[in-house]
């Protein structure tokens, strides 16, 4: 079994679509081992972004993951990093499968709607990022 962090992001949480997102994860068979709704600081989404410290979208990429509420959620299942990247589809919707999540509700490369992590190594990182290991359920 395979853990990976999904986040909501705020031009989803603007529309109202976060039920018909988390949706299509568990119509896949992932099951939600943790979830909380959470309003990112500063601090918190510059860690989050690290990797793109430096870039000239850095700055853009912070505003607008603290604009609004996130929902962080935590799926598992069978090989559950590529399947919840199969489902979100590409980073840019007008590149994404039709189907796809982010063919459905991303507006742009950035306001795409979710994120979800891209390795193993990634999706460990990102998780201890937004919740602790108690807060990590298994075994219903």
């Amino acid at each position: 079994m395979e853990r990976s962090l999904v986040l909501i992001k705020p031009d989803a949480m603007k529309r109202n679509v976060s039920g018909a997102i988390i949706s299509r994860f568990q119509q896949r068979g992932l099951k939600i081992v943790g979830l909380k709704l959470l309003q990112m600081d500063n601090a918190l989404a510059k860690r989050h972004y690290a990797v793109h410290e430096g870039k000239p979208f850095f700055q853009s990429l912070v505003d607008y993951i603290t604009s609004t509420p996130v929902i962080a959620i935590v799926f598992e299942g069978e090989n559950a990093i590529d399947l919840i990247r199969k489902t979100m589809g590409a980073t840019d919707p007008a590149k994404a499968d039709k189907g796809t999540i982010r063919a459905d509700f991303g507006l742009d490369i950035q306001n795409n709607a979710v994120h979800g992590s891209d390795s193993p190594e990634n999706a460990a990182k990102e998780t201890t990022l937004f919740f602790r290991a108690d807060e990590l359920h298994a075994g219903y």
